[in-house]
């Protein structure tokens, strides 16, 4: 019975997926030929994202026939590449609306910042599955991962680039919690985060004003970065329940200029209506559910908490520009997982879905552990919190 429910949320999980995808390509073909920046071929980012689509797919499909375990081990090689291309966007990198993100490979663009949040979790995961970790201690369970992962961070910042900072940060706390890390270090180091991330916006002035324009939005000086916020909103009014119609939406004509990117969802509202939208969110909570299910029947502690960092990094991210495009949120860039034009984005995250198929076609019939012991009865003896 167990078994059997596990299935089903995998069987879920996959059509969850398949559907964002679905929606993307669609609203793709409707925005996208109507970008700002389309270089006169109506197609260019609807036959881009096919093809990184199509990357995205055999990388899942790997990621789900090998076993995750052996990226414990060889977690090292995902951080050292990780921190390598990252300082090589910082140094080297393509700058598109101000800010230095990209790595330009022959007519392909990268963006590190998408492969650091995969590494992130992969090192924290070997990090609290070391067989004498202790996480609720200060040193081990706290400062030494927190200071793991601002490396990273710091060199994310500087490619101006808060919204990913902001979620891997977030997804830390959320791991290094389930991990077992004391809630009080962790209050203490969300205050420092949001205290360091108040300094950043003030060091950076487009990002103040966005911050300004955020908490009075009816203010005219703050118009312009307030507009494409405002302009999703009457994206969202005007789809009303079911929408005017795939292709007849009237904001994506120079209206929301990212209307194929990170305002795409108000974009197939608009077209789609009500019904588009609230399916969207619908199929984030299925992933959510879903994906933390397989996780928790992961055989090994890495696994689990693997597991549950990708889910919950995905959910972040959807929440996160779902806040942005409803103006619950300041404005900032980060595209709608597996909908959003970016191939980096698409490719990444289908790669995490492979690891969480992974994890699935493990978590029958092995032992808990190679030494046969569970891995119930190990943390018990370690007084450790279970996940």
């Amino acid at each position: 019975m167990q078994k059997r429910f596990v299935v089903i949320n995998v069987f879920l999980l996959v059509f969850a997926v398949a559907a964002l995808l679905t929606i993307g390509i669609v609203m793709l073909t409707s925005t996208g030929a109507y970008a700002q920046d389309n270089k006169s071929d109506p197609n260019y980012y609807f036959s881009r994202q096919l093809m990184w689509l199509c990357i995205g797919a055999g990388a899942c499909v790997l990621a789900a026939l090998i076993d995750y375990r052996w990226m414990e081990k060889r977690w090292w090689i995902f951080y050292v590449l990780a921190a390598v291309l990252l300082a090589f966007c910082l140094l080297k990198g393509k700058r598109i609306n101000g800010s230095r993100r990209w790595i330009g490979i022959g007519g392909f663009t990268l963006q590190p910042s998408e492969f650091a949040k995969l590494a992130v979790l992969i090192t924290l995961a070997w990090w609290y599955s070391r067989e004498k970790m202790q996480p609720r201690e200060f040193l081990r369970g706290f400062v030494y991962p927190l200071g793991i992962v601002l490396v990273l961070v710091g060199l994310i910042v500087p490619e101006v680039d808060l919204g990913t900072s902001t979620l891997l940060l977030c997804t830390t706390m959320v791991l290094m919690f389930i991990a077992g890390a004391r809630v009080p270090f962790l209050g203490l180091s969300a205050a420092l985060g949001v205290g360091a991330l108040g300094l950043a916006i003030r060091l950076m002035p487009q990002r103040l004003d966005r911050l300004k324009a955020f908490l009075h939005p009816e203010d005219p000086l703050f118009a312009k970065e307030v507009y494409q916020q405002a302009h999703g909103l009457i994206a969202f009014g005007s789809g009303g329940f079911s929408g005017l119609g795939l292709g007849n939406g009237r904001e994506k004509f120079s209206y929301l200029p990212y209307a194929h990117t990170d305002f795409i969802l108000p974009a197939a509202g608009e077209e789609l209506g009500l019904v588009c939208t609230l399916t969207i969110v619908l199929c984030f909570l299925i992933v959510l559910v879903s994906g933390t299910v397989i996780a928790m029947r992961a055989s090994d502690r890495f696994g689990r908490l693997l597991g549950v960092g990708i889910v919950m990094l995905i959910a972040l991210q959807a929440a996160m520009n779902i806040g942005v495009v409803t103006m619950c949120l300041p404005n900032k860039g980060l595209p709608l997982p597996f909908i959003s034009y970016g191939g980096s984005s698409l490719a990444f995250c289908l790669a995490s879905i492979g690891i969480l198929v992974s994890i699935y076609r493990r978590g029958f019939g092995e032992k808990p552990d190679p030494d046969g012991v569970s891995f119930e009865v190990r943390l018990r003896k370690r007084k450790t919190p279970r996940i």
